[in-house]
């Protein structure tokens, strides 16, 4: 993948000449540790599993994964939820919190539905506590998301999420220890918001980072016409009924041909012209008996 980086900036190198250069420095990818349980089942009643293990999506927001991991300090643990769009393995929602409870979850949706603003979204999660609980249950109705959950003990049934997890402990836990917790939430930070969502490459996207694929969506699903200049009406300054005691002169063209007509004084009722005899004006055979 080094390659691609090196092909961005304009420098033209093969991926077997990368490889060999780290061979020579002694440079080797770092190897993934071993999981830890963070799922605890608290016998409440869950959601179906309307995923099936297929985490696939034809377009944004139709399809959230969320699970939680553990940061190791040497202050304790610190715990982070994440809610990840399966479209375009972009982090739409995180939260960090130094318990298991519910409100590190509920703080990772709130922000994704407020970045995101989705219609019907399915959210898939394993049956943690967090989950299951009636405040993750109520949010969820409140905003219109449809809850999903896999099943227990198989990481397969949230694999997305779990993939996410794994190239953070890979990129990031593995390469760091951090002796406070404000350290480690400034490092995960700027590893989400500064790297994973507008950097990093994944094979699946065809090698670009989540928010480019997503732009490169948008582009591509504009409508015919969509960058075309909208038509704007010329303003009319004059009315072409108040202008009677004026000459005519010539109007600019305008897109409202109805604008340019020549006006036509009319008066009575019926909208006889004003060339017409008056009401009120004496016959003609009145002024005949008056003389």
């Amino acid at each position: 993948m080094e390659h691609l980086v090196f092909a961005d900036a304009g420098i033209r190198v093969s991926r077997k000449r990368i490889a060999r250069l780290m061979r020579n420095a002694g440079l080797a990818g770092v190897s993934r540790r071993k999981g830890t349980v963070t799922t605890v089942r608290d016998g409440a009643r869950q959601a179906p599993d309307l995923v099936d293990r297929n985490f696939t999506a034809d377009r944004p927001n139709m399809l959230w994964v969320a699970d939680i991991t553990y940061i190791p300090t040497w202050a304790g643990f610190l715990y982070l939820a994440v809610v990840l769009d399966a479209f375009s393995r972009r982090i739409v929602g995180w939260s960090m919190a130094t318990t298991l409870h519910t409100q590190v979850v509920l703080d990772a949706l709130d922000m994704a539905l407020w970045q995101r603003r989705p219609s019907g979204v399915i959210h898939h999660s394993d049956q943690g506590s967090q989950y299951t609980s009636i405040e993750f249950g109520k949010r969820c109705r409140e905003a219109g998301v449809r809850p999903s959950m896999g099943s227990v003990g198989d990481a397969y049934d949230n694999a997305m999420a779990e993939s996410f997890f794994a190239t953070l402990e890979c990129e990031l836990l593995d390469r760091r220890r951090f002796r406070t917790q404000a350290e480690a939430r400034i490092a995960v930070f700027e590893f989400i918001e500064g790297f994973y969502n507008p950097r990093r490459r994944h094979s699946s996207l065809g090698y670009l980072s989540p928010i480019k694929f997503e732009c490169q969506f948008v582009e591509t699903t504009l409508a015919p016409g969509a960058h075309e200049h909208a038509v704007v009406l010329a303003p009319v300054k004059e009315r072409p009924g108040n202008r009677r005691t004026k000459p005519h002169r010539s109007v600019p063209a305008v897109l409202d041909s109805r604008s340019t007509r020549q006006p036509r004084e009319r008066a009575g009722r019926d909208e006889k012209m004003l060339s017409a005899e008056p009401k009120d004006r004496p016959k003609e055979e009145d002024r005949m008996l008056s003389n």
